[in-house]
């Protein structure tokens, strides 16, 4: 099982590569602005995960600089549990004015950051 997942892993990486989204163009001062928002975001993913790469072309075609943070590592996976309730990815942390809030699913993250940046 572990061979098929790698297998896999690897199609989806090689055709995330090949087939990567156009970023979003934005002015300066605006992309200055947009940048100064997504300081408070985190995005607790998987390199390989299909649902992951989605949410990362999505961050890629909005021209979004969001942190990625591998949640395969014990550190990470650890306060992805302890502070989101699940060992789950996709997940965005949302930090607000020292609110935190955890995000998973991919299609809800997708739609919170339409609204928010589109």
């Amino acid at each position: 099982m572990f061979i098929v997942r790698w297998v896999l892993g690897r199609i989806i990486l090689f055709l995330n590569f090949v087939f990567t989204p156009k970023k979003r163009q934005r002015p300066l001062a605006e992309q200055a602005k947009v940048d100064e928002q997504t300081q408070g975001l985190a995005l607790y993913q998987y390199a390989a995960c299909p649902f992951c790469v989605k949410v990362r072309r999505a961050i890629r075609r909005q021209g979004l600089n969001i942190v990625t943070v591998d949640a395969k590592q014990a550190e990470h996976q650890q306060m992805l549990v302890e502070q989101g309730g699940l060992a789950k990815v996709p997940c965005l942390r949302i930090d607000n004015a020292g609110e935190t809030q955890w995000m998973y699913e991919s299609s809800d993250i997708i739609d919170y950051l339409n609204k928010r940046f589109a």
